[in-house]
């Protein structure tokens, strides 16, 4: 999730501003007090934390801080994660991690870029961004520790299963070159591809038996995989409590353990919605106009957004309006959009964006959709 960030630093406050333009080999800090005060730069080895205290304790004295000043910092989230965030916490730093794509840039067809001055510039933003001035980027919601490490279990099936249809397409598509055809229950039989005949009903060239041989061995021990993670998902489903956020998601028809476990990973709760336009803020699917002049166009939907919880609010709009046809959302749904293929796929959208705000406020405070139905026991 993203929020705006809030002014919480006075101008006549004593402050060091400091700002990372992170690197495998090595770290830029870019340092300065405040306006008008021309930043410096140091360069530190990437991830040597210690270097980055000795560097902040001589920029203090450098511009006349006191040692104990406060020290406000910020970096773009990326590939390092959220692990720098928590260390220049523990270290007394006040650090903000910031959302890359909301931090503006000049619209030059060529523009000059170095870390050198993505921190000079970055630093620059702290300031104004600390004293108060809005909309000079976007803050990411930092998750706790469990927080995080619980999203690779999703995040992992996710791509396994991706891996498990492309390996499938992959051997459905050397099928193809021989002019061979194999159903998905042929597929089941073990070494089927021994059995199988070619266009002149012979048998597949030795290689290409060979190769849909190892890759069928790599597919069975994706399928392993997915299984073991399920059953981990469905123990973790069997332990939660009934009031629980789990609990209460896989009682309403129509969502099931692997839904439920995308939506809660992903953070429906631990992000900690405020209200609704935050919920749109991380799901995104909001329509995109064009408006200049006497122009004026519908761009559709702005594609910005968590790509998991899309994919997963998708599916579960489908599978409301199946499984939910007498809620309140599926009759909306059905009354607006039921007319026409083209219509209902585009409706589907807006069902996702309303369906994912009541979701939240089930989970977050009981209250269950309009008209919606709960599994029976």
């Amino acid at each position: 999730m993203i929020a705006a960030v809030r002014s919480e630093v006075s101008v006549n406050d004593s402050v060091l501003y400091v700002a990372f333009e992170l690197g495998k080999k090595q770290w830029k800090l870019a340092m300065t007090s405040g306006f008008g005060i021309a930043p410096m730069l140091r360069t530190v080895a990437g991830g040597d934390l210690e270097a980055v205290m000795r560097v902040i304790q001589g920029a203090r004295a450098r511009v006349g801080l006191p040692p104990t000043s406060r020290v406000v910092s910020c970096y773009e989230a990326g590939r390092d994660g959220f692990w720098i965030h928590r260390a220049l916490q523990r270290r007394g730093i006040d650090n903000r991690v910031i959302d890359s794509a909301s931090i503006e840039v000049k619209r030059r067809a060529r523009r000059t870029k170095t870390d050198r001055l993505d921190a000079l510039k970055l630093v620059t933003m702290l300031v104004r961004a600390c004293v108060g001035e809005a909309g000079v980027w976007s803050q990411v919601r930092v998750p706790s520790v469990e927080a995080e490490a619980a999203r690779h279990v999703s995040r992992e099936r996710t791509a396994l299963t991706q891996e498990q249809t492309r390996l499938q397409n992959q051997i459905g598509s050397w099928l193809a070159t021989c002019g061979c055809r194999v159903s998905t229950r042929g597929r089941q039989r073990p070494q089927w591809w021994t059995a199988a005949r070619d266009w002149a009903d012979a048998p597949l060239p030795a290689t290409v038996q060979a190769r849909i041989a190892r890759t069928s061995e790599r597919l069975a021990l994706v399928g392993a995989q997915i299984a073991a993670l399920e059953a981990a998902q469905a123990a973790a489903r069997r332990a939660a409590p009934a009031a629980s956020a789990l609990g209460r998601l896989v009682q309403l028809k129509g969502i099931a353990t692997t839904s439920a476990s995308v939506l809660l990973d992903e953070g429906l709760v631990w992000r900690a919605f405020r209200n609704r336009r935050q919920l749109g803020g991380l799901l995104g699917f909001a329509p995109a106009k064009y408006e200049s002049g006497d122009s004026s166009r519908d761009l559709g939907i702005t594609r910005a957004g968590n790509k998991r919880l899309q994919s997963v609010m998708v599916q579960l709009a489908w599978g409301w309006v199946h499984w939910q046809r007498q809620s309140a959302l599926t009759q909306w749904y059905q009354a607006r959009f039921g007319r026409g293929k083209r219509t209902r796929k585009v409706g589907i959208v807006a069902l996702a964006r309303k369906l994912f705000v009541a979701l939240w406020r089930y989970v977050a405070d009981g209250v269950i959709p309009a008209g919606a139905v709960l599994k029976t026991a």
